[in-house]
């Protein structure tokens, strides 16, 4: 970390970059916001925009059971119950019993109701309600590394498997038809996207986490002529409002992660307007 401190310093001789918490957060918006970029041009790909908002409603759940077993940090137990309700809904999801946003929207619903239950009947609701804005100014060395870990394995697995994944977003007779095993892709790109909203929802806010993963990539999407450009745009315009929108926050005084929300929403008006114009 010392040697990220310096590199700073260096290269960025703000005034702001004086505090250790910035450059933190700084080293954070850069390891998260190229995940976000790249998991939401699939999100909107599979047409799962309320899956991930479901995913970060169920961090009140998550919250809740770490808070019954005694747990100081409950980014476990987050974690356990997010992967938990992603089978859960797969599971639903392909008995075809009801449409997908019914499905969700049951799951997404319940798991609100018994986290704000659980945490109100213990009287401490109001310690928890950071986890509903996010803090990205409290990351420390620890979230790091679990960042950059997180970082690789999904660049690995977006080298590897992307093409299937892609596949199987587009047209999943198709991709079983071709021995592609639809359902285990399926899985794997819903536990993943758990593993990074669960994780990044401390520091961008439950309210807010499925903004930033559907904003960059829908922007993208108004304007990239072809699936590179697609993924280039939306990893850019993820990592430009990460920036710009840490800075701003510090400058404002205002919530980072809705600061870079915002961002990220002046840039999908934009090439929106510009997708206009081209027609």
């Amino acid at each position: 970390m010392n040697i990220w401190y310096h590199l700073v310093e260096l290269i960025l001789p703000f005034e702001w970059t004086q505090y250790l918490f910035m450059k933190n957060a700084l080293l954070g918006v850069l390891l998260v916001t190229p995940l976000f970029g790249l998991l939401g041009t699939m999100i909107i790909n599979n047409r799962m925009a309320f899956f991930s908002d479901a995913l970060g409603h169920s961090a009140l759940t998550g919250i809740a059971i770490g808070v019954i077993i005694g747990l100081s940090n409950p980014l476990w137990s987050m974690l356990c119950f997010s992967l938990l309700l992603s089978v859960m809904i797969l599971i639903v999801k392909n008995v075809n019993t009801a449409s997908t946003d019914t499905i969700i929207g049951v799951f997404s619903s319940t798991a609100v109701a018994l986290g704000i239950v659980i945490l109100s009947s213990r009287g401490g609701f109001n310690k928890y309600s950071v986890y509903l804005i996010g803090d990205l100014l409290s990351i420390n060395s620890q979230d790091l590394l679990r960042l950059v870990i997180v970082f690789v394995v999904v660049l690995v697995l977006w080298v590897v498997v992307f093409n299937k994944l892609l596949l199987v977003s587009i047209n999943a007779s198709l991709a079983g038809s071709r021995g592609i095993p639809v359902r285990f892709y399926e899985y794997l790109f819903t536990l993943l996207m758990a593993v990074i909203v669960t994780i990044s929802i401390q520091w961008v806010g439950v309210l807010i986490i499925s903004s930033l993963l559907i904003l960059p990539a829908a922007a993208a999407r108004n304007i990239a002529g072809d699936m590179r450009q697609y993924h280039l745009y939306s990893v850019s315009i993820s990592v430009v409002s990460g920036l710009v929108g840490l800075i701003l926050s510090y400058s404002w005084g205002t919530a980072t992660g809705a600061t870079i929300v915002l961002i990220s929403a002046c840039f999908y008006t934009v090439t929106y307007a510009v997708n206009l114009l081209r027609r």
